[in-house]
This record gives C-alpha cells, sequence and structure tokens, in this order.
C-alpha cells in the first residue's frame, strides 16, 4: 500500500477500501496507490484516482470510489449522490477520464503499455449498487463494485481486471483474459513512475527552525485547554504522548506565576526536571524539577544514601518531606502546584506530600495535573488514576487528542507496533512523506553493524550527529554501550544532562531515562523477547514516541513478528 498509512480525513468508503486490502496478506506481491494526484487531466486542471491497482500477471484498474448511502439518476441525467450537489458528471466518466490520464502520462513515459490490460471501475462501499444500477450503455456490469465486495476485496479486483481483459480481447486482438498483465518488475517500474520516491533535503538549521515553530505554536486545542484551566481551579489533562502536555504544564506555570504568586512545576524524570528547570530558571516564584528532587531539598538530605532502594524513594523519602512540611508552618507550601507525569505519581505516599505542598490540597487547591494513564505509566502503576481522584474526587478532566510532535507515519508505525486503541489519528505537522524504518537481525552482534548503517544514512540525509538520539531498554549491556567498533565508539555519548549535546556526538540513552523528552531521530536498538520489560508495551510507545521526525527501529526477528502479529 502506497502511502503507507490512510490519512484520517479522507471518506468513509476509501478507508474502507483501504483498510480491506491492508489486512489481506495475499496482496502483497500487488502495489496499490491511495489518492494518486493527477497533474495532467484531460479534463480538469488537476485530478485524483482513489486507488490504483497494478497486479503483476492481471492488469492495471483504476477505482472511483464512492461512500454515499444513496445513489440515484434523474430524467435528465443528473447523478445524486447522498446530499452531494447534483452533478451530470458521474462517478464512470471520472474514473474513465481519470484512467485516461493516466494511460497518457505512462504514454509519455514510454512505459510500453501495449500487452498490459488497463481498465477502470467504480465501487460504492455504502450500497449494494449492482442491485440498484440498471443496466446501460455507459459501462458494463464489471466495472460495478459495491458493499458486497469489501467481504472479498481481492476476488473482486481480480474478477473486474480478468472480465476487463476478456473485453478488451474482443475488441483488441492482443489481448485475451489471464495471458498478460505486467510481470513483479514491470509492475514496480510502472508504480515508481506514477508515485516516484524521491527526498528533497533542507539543511540542518531550515529543518530545525521549521521543526521548533511547528511545535511551540499552541494550536486551537491547547488554546482550549489553557482556557479551561483558568476557568476551573483545578484541571486534570491527559492525552498520548506528543499530544503538548508538557508544553501545557509549562505555559500553566508562567501564567500562574505571572499573576506573583509562589509555587511549584514537577515532574518525576530526572531528565526530563532538568530540561524544564532549564526553560524556566528565570521565572520568580516558581520552584521547577523532579517531585523527588524537591523532596530531597525538603528533607534536608544533601545526598542521597547509597544503599536507598525503591522503599526510600516512594514511602521514607515522602514522609520525612511531609512531617517538614506539616512541622514549618507554611515555609514548603505554595499556591499552586503544576505536576507534569502525574500518572508515575499517583501513589499513596506521593499523593500525601503532594497534597500538603499547596493550599487548600489537592482537594480545594490549585492544582494542574498533566499525564498519559494509558501507556506512559511504565513504572508499575496501575491503580494511579483512581487514587487521584480519591484524593481529588472534584477534578474535572479535558482530553488532548492532536498530536503535535511526531509526523504522522511516525504515529501510525507507533498505532500498529503498539497496538495503541484508538491510536493517533490527527496530527498538527504534516506528512513528510518518508516512512519509518524497520531492520531486524538474527543474532545480536549483528546490530552493530545496522546501527552504523542507520546513523550514516542519517548524515547523508542531512542530520547532524547531535540531533540522533540512540534508545534502549537496557543500559549497560545495551548495543551503544558495548560496541566495538571504532567509529561508533568515537561518536557515540551516553545522555548525561539535557544540555550536553554536542556537534559530532550521538547520544544515547535507556528508554526510561529518555521518557518525557523528544529528538529529531530515534533510533530504537536491543528489542529483543529475551530481555524485554514487563511492561513492554508501554516501553514501546514510550521510545516511538519520542521521535519528531525520523524513527529507525532495529529488532530481533523473531521479536518483531511477535509485535506486528500481536493481537
Amino acid at each position: 500500500m502506497i502511502p503507507s498509512f490512510c490519512p484520517s480525513d479522507v471518506p468513509p468508503g476509501e478507508k474502507a477500501v483501504y483498510s480491506a486490502f491492508q489486512r489481506d496478506d495475499a496482496t502483497r506481491e500487488w502495489t496499490i496507490l491511495h489518492s494518486l494526484g493527477i497533474a495532467e487531466h484531460v479534463r480538469q486542471v488537476q485530478g485524483e484516482s482513489d486507488f490504483v491497482f497494478i497486479v503483476p500477471g492481471s492488469g492495471i484498474l483504476v477505482v472511483e470510489v464512492k461512500s454515499h448511502q444513496s445513489v440515484s439518476r434523474d430524467d435528465n441525467g443528473t447523478w445524486i449522490l447522498g446530499k452531494d450537489k447534483p452533478t451530470s458528471r458521474g462517478p464512470f466518466q471520472q474514473a474513465n477520464e481519470a484512467m485516461h490520464s493516466l494511460l497518457t502520462f505512462m504514454n509519455k513515459q514510454k512505459l510500453a503499455l501495449d500487452d498490459i490490460p488497463v481498465v477502470f471501475a467504480v465501487w460504492f462501499t455504502g450500497v449494494r449498487a449492482r442491485a440498484i444500477l440498471p443496466q446501460n450503455p455507459e459501462w458494463h456490469d464489471w466495472q460495478v463494485l459495491d458493499i458486497t465486495d469489501l467481504e472479498n476485496p481481492r476476488k473482486a479486483i481480480l474478477n473486474v481486471l480478468e472480465a476487463g481483459s476478456r473485453h478488451l480481447g474482443s475488441k483488441v486482438r492482443r489481448f485475451s483474459a489471464g495471458d498478460f498483465g505486467p510481470d513483479s518488475t514491470k509492475a514496480k517500474i510502472i508504480a515508481n513512475a506514477l508515485r516516484p520516491k524521491f527526498e528533497l533535503a533542507t539543511v540542518g538549521a531550515d529543518r530545525r527552525r521549521d521543526r521548533e515553530a511547528n511545535l511551540l505554536n499552541f494550536m486551537e486545542e491547547q488554546y482550549l485547554a489553557l482556557d479551561s484551566a483558568s476557568d476551573n481551579f483545578s484541571m486534570l489533562f491527559y492525552g498520548p504522548a506528543g499530544s503538548g502536555k508538557t508544553f501545557l504544564a509549562q505555559e500553566s506555570a508562567r501564567r500562574e506565576a505571572s499573576t506573583n504568586k509562589q509555587g511549584r512545576l514537577l515532574c518525576y524524570n530526572r531528565l526530563l526536571g532538568d530540561y524544564l528547570s532549564q526553560q524556566m530558571k528565570d521565572i520568580k516564584g516558581l520552584t521547577t524539577g523532579t517531585l523527588h528532587h524537591e523532596l530531597l531539598r525538603i528533607s534536608g538530605l544533601d545526598c542521597v544514601p547509597e544503599d536507598a532502594t525503591s522503599d526510600f524513594w516512594n514511602e521514607e523519602l515522602p514522609e520525612r518531606a511531609l512531617e517538614n512540611i506539616l512541622n514549618t508552618d507554611d515555609k514548603y507550601v505554595g499556591d499552586f502546584l503544576v505536576v507534569d507525569e502525574i500518572q508515575d505519581m499517583s501513589k499513596g505516599p506521593l499523593l500525601d506530600v503532594l497534597d500538603a505542598m499547596v493550599h487548600g490540597g489537592l482537594q480545594n487547591g490549585r492544582v494542574l495535573f498533566y499525564g498519559d494513564f494509558e501507556r506512559q505509566a511504565i513504572y508499575a502503576n496501575e491503580v494511579g488514576r483512581d487514587l487521584l481522584f480519591q484524593r481529588s474526587s472534584r477534578l474535572p478532566q479535558f482530553k488532548l487528542v492532536m498530536n503535535c510532535r511526531n509526523v504522522p507515519r511516525i504515529g501510525y508505525q507507533t498505532n500498529m507496533l503498539t497496538k495503541l486503541q484508538p491510536g493517533y489519528t490527527h496530527f498538527r505537522r504534516e506528512d513528510d512523506g518518508i516512512d519509518p524504518e524497520i531492520r531486524t537481525y538474527k543474532r545480536p552482534d549483528d546490530q552493530t553493524k545496522l546501527l552504523a548503517s542507520a546513523i550514516r544514512k542519517l548524515k547523508a540525509e542531512g542530520y547532524s550527529l547531535d540531533e540522533i538520539v540512540v534508545l534502549s531498554p537496557l543500559r549497560d549491556k545495551s548495543v551503544a554501550a558495548q560496541t566495538s567498533d571504532s567509529w561508533l565508539r568515537q561518536i557515540l555519548t551516553p545522555v548525561i544532562d539535557v544540555s550536553d549535546s554536542r556537534p559530532g556526538k550521538v547520544r544515547y540513552c535507556t528508554i526510561h531515562a529518555f521518557k518525557g523528552l523528544e529528538a529529531p531521530v530515534i533510533v530504537l536498538t536491543d528489542l529483543d523477547h529475551r530481555h524485554m520489560h514487563p511492561h513492554e508495551d508501554a516501553l514501546l510507545y514510550v521510545a516511538l514516541t519520542r521521535a519528531t521526525d525520523r524513527l529507525f527501529v532495529i529488532a530481533e526477528d523473531t521479536t518483531l513478528k511477535n509485535l506486528i502479529g500481536k493481537d
């Protein structure tokens, strides 16, 4: 299927056809072009073909799709399709014109189609068209597809091509059913001529400037969210990765502090905390960082005990901080509390101390929470949302649905590999035409070559090395940490701080540590079922959604098959 995803704004009939063939493994040798633009149309300034099927051994079929629930034509020959404006130019004429426009183009390209049947059809996906449409000299019965053909779409297309070949054979001596059609090589040549692959590389500075402008400009949904934050004393904003939660948390904290109030902007992950602290360091009255760093400060601890366990971070430290807050009047109590990654902090002791940090507590205080309780809770916190609402029972909610970080193809790849439901459907950024790349290995040692190849390719595409981050579920045993390749060892450097990006260096990090952050390019490595995380779906989801522009996945062969085939 080209493109490899179906845009969310196409008519339902096109979605149904696309989905039917996307699920059909028997058509893998076919090339199916969706929404093919026609610059030199025989009738219009510019036209479009809904689908072009290039089927080796059978031929080429141009299909016009109509999604309407009702189809009719009056005595004047005017077509009435659903609630659309009546038109004298019917769907069969549209399909015929599209086919002849493409034939003209392919002949100009000297593609030698003399022995390849090229026919057209109309697919009425919402009605039983064969029962409705009478026999007519303007079209053949075999050129009509309808809702029943969605049950076996492959057979329907082959039947049309077979009937079309018979028809051409009755008119043109060189055609006969089943004897002609492009071989696999010719089919690829035709597909590449109709929709050629190309890349236009911008220089790094231009691409970076464009990306930052796209990501930093709040969209309408985000403005609505900020308005809700102003209208309600407390709010929970929730949505998938890339929906702007961290940007909104920053802007909310800025707005609160601008009214001469004192408060906090807290998160869970250390690297994200460092990033927020750098971004917000000049805002008067605002304390920014991770929750645990703030708990250490309140507790008066200069350093973390060497034997600190999860019990220290999740129970002992919160209890110490809570005791200090309660015993020092209002010294540590703020006017507002903004929390990003709230899904990772919705645990009893942590909620206790958050409750004490703000005047009025979680029930009556000025609290603004941002989180993703569906897939980003990778710290084994499955009941966090219920606990949060027990503490703040009147907490209004605002759902964020627009992805403003990833280009669409990265979002759709995330949907497929993580079985995300309902999945990403709305994107702020336009499609760039470049699919994420997946490369597989059988032996762990093969990863080094694949990683080096991926980085060299990205560099050739115009990405600077400091725009690339290599992520892994592993720490010291990741391919980036252990590689013996001299070139990789020279350019790879671990992520210690978010500000440590250096020209000529590719950073590497664990998925856990990079949660909440993003990079222009993510190369995901060490996807191997033998050492996958217990919450592998959530971890994979976090990793894939870190990439704003380009995504490479390097996975063990069996693991990838399991991910793709898993229900």
